[in-house]
């Protein structure tokens, strides 16, 4: 929304020199444009994170609204600001300061820096990590920081259960297992299920903080009886059990122990023998199975496709119906972004290396995205255009409304907000955001893209030039004059900073790969759901 300036009426008064009204005209008008930083806060975790012992943890940060961060100070730090993590400053990382124990450990995640989005990891987890952790944003007008909690378990080994010897007319049992956290809890069963007194429980802490455990019961004589030790992690509701049967025959008392033993040994070759042929049975029966997998799922890699090279043709059937409406599409140089260079005849666009007249903390360059329209409007009929994107590993492609907000981020190019697209984030992560992000599987990288826009039937449809295959459809209800929508984003020091390329018309066909390089794109099949629309 527009503020409009209002007035009084100084016709009944002494006017004022024309000097005067100018500079206070300016000053009022330069007031919207400056950051309230009373309206940016920090956005962290919002709850305690687990983490086991040994793995990794990824802290997550980001600026609300999303400004550039590219030029504050973030500062990851635990419990104050002092014990400090992870430090950026000044373009760079800075390990000086960085705590002791966080030392080789980190790595920060900063593509998205500027839209104000930061990731921290922190490898091999250990109990010394728990506690509270925090990030601050710091810039020349503002400083806000976020906080959470960090908890950490680790899942011990599986328990060993020994035999100790005879103790009190009965058998003594030891259990042991290590490397647990936080302390564990220890628990002995017999075969009905009921809890069993340990007669010996001793829980010690190594110098990894990880807790290690022995406990010992004594059983007593009676029937075969199977006795189970189980030790629990209170804090991932997690347990690990073994079960040992031992024998009556084994237990002090007055039965013929001896005989049964005596037997065992005579009986144990027929066991063994009899084990053997089972053994021999069951190896040919899994062979067998095997043998008929593999088979079966020969067959179905053929029914695959076939049903593959179907829906290839259908795609690509559609894709040359598409270009019977090819129009000309060129790019608006008053519409770019101060950071992008729109070539003359307005048929390319890439990112500068630096945006030229920016200065540190210029606060409008934090809200704007780097995006450039065509100076086609399009409210009916059907239109299909291409766009080279060679080897470049970040883009956004598709349709937006003429009226949609030109200052929003990444995440908000949805349908909701008036933008219909398509993105590819670090060379191989193709998606749409509907509302939410949507993954594309590709069989084969596009280098060109095909759009075709069917007004009135509220289709927006991308295809790839490189094979000619379709990739995904909106279906949406158009209220509202359309653009073509280029984002090219900035430069990510890749091999391949190609432009944004507009085919010229009549298009050809000079994009499709070879059939050797097609090969070498190629990526595994993978089944998924058709209303994606991915083949």
């Amino acid at each position: 929304m527009m503020d409009f300036l209002v007035f009084p009426d100084f016709s009944q008064r002494v006017p004022l020199p024309s000097y005067v009204f100018f500079l206070t005209h300016f000053l009022l008008l330069l007031q919207p444009g400056e950051l309230n930083s009373e309206e940016v806060r920090v956005v962290g975790p919002g709850e305690p994170i687990l983490a086991l012992v040994g793995e990794e943890v990824e802290f997550s940060c980001h600026l609300s609204p999303y400004l550039d961060a590219e030029d504050m100070e973030i500062r990851w730090f635990r419990s104050q600001t002092s014990d400090v993590v992870h430090l950026y400053q000044g373009r760079q990382e800075l390990y000086s300061q960085q705590m002791a124990q966080f030392q080789n450990r980190t790595r920060l995640i900063k593509d998205d820096i500027m839209d104000g989005s930061v990731n921290l990891q922190l490898h091999g987890i250990i109990p010394a990590d728990e506690g509270l952790y925090g990030c601050r944003f710091l810039s020349s007008n503002f400083s806000k920081e976020a906080v959470w909690d960090l908890e950490v378990a680790g899942l011990g080994s599986d328990p060993h259960i020994s035999l100790e010897g005879f103790k009190k007319g009965g058998v003594q049992l030891k259990c042991s297992s290590s490397g647990w956290y936080p302390k564990p809890q220890a628990q002995w069963k017999d075969h009905k299920g009921q809890c069993l007194s340990p007669e010996m429980e001793a829980i010690v802490q190594d110098a990894r903080g990880l807790f290690n455990l022995e406990t010992s019961v004594v059983v007593q004589g009676g029937a075969h009886s199977n006795v189970s030790c189980s030790i629990q992690n209170s804090l991932l509701f997690q347990k690990k059990e073994f079960t040992i049967q031992i024998a009556d025959a084994f237990l002090p008392g007055s039965s013929p122990w001896k005989r049964a033993f005596l037997g065992t040994l005579v009986g144990l070759p027929l066991l063994l023998a009899l084990l053997l042929t089972l053994a021999l049975y069951f190896f040919q029966k899994q062979r067998r199975c095997q043998e008929k997998l593999r088979k079966q799922a020969e067959k179905d890699k053929g029914k695959l496709q076939t049903e593959l090279d179907w829906r290839r043709a259908e795609g690509q059937a559609e894709w040359r119906e598409a270009q019977q409406y090819a129009v000309d599409v060129t790019l608006d140089p008053a519409s770019a972004h101060r950071s992008l260079e729109v070539s003359e005849d307005g048929k390319s666009v890439s990112s500068c290396t630096a945006v030229p007249g920016a200065v540190v903390g210029d606060p409008q360059r934090f809200s704007e995205q780097t995006c450039v329209l065509s100076c086609q409007r399009f409210s009916a009929g059907r239109h299909y255009w291409e766009v080279h994107v060679g080897r470049r590993s970040r883009w956004f492609l598709g349709v937006c409304l003429a009226s949609a907000p030109q200052r929003v981020g990444p995440v908000h190019l949805s349908p909701a907000n008036g933008y219909w697209v398509m993105g590819l984030w670090n060379r191989c992560e193709y998606f749409i955001l509907d509302p939410h992000r949507v993954a594309l599987t590709l069989r084969v990288p596009p280098r060109c893209v095909g759009i075709f826009l069917d007004w009135e039937a509220g289709k927006l449809s991308f295809f790839n030039v490189s094979d000619g295959s379709h990739i995904f459809t909106f279906t949406d209800t158009f209220s509202g004059t359309l653009c073509a929508y280029f984002r090219p984003r900035a430069h990510d020091g890749g091999a391949h900073p190609d432009p944004l390329t507009i085919c010229p018309l009549p298009l050809r066909r000079t994009c499709i790969l070879e059939e050797n390089e097609l090969d070498a794109w190629l990526q595994p099949y993978e089944s998924s759901d058709p209303t994606l629309g991915l083949w």
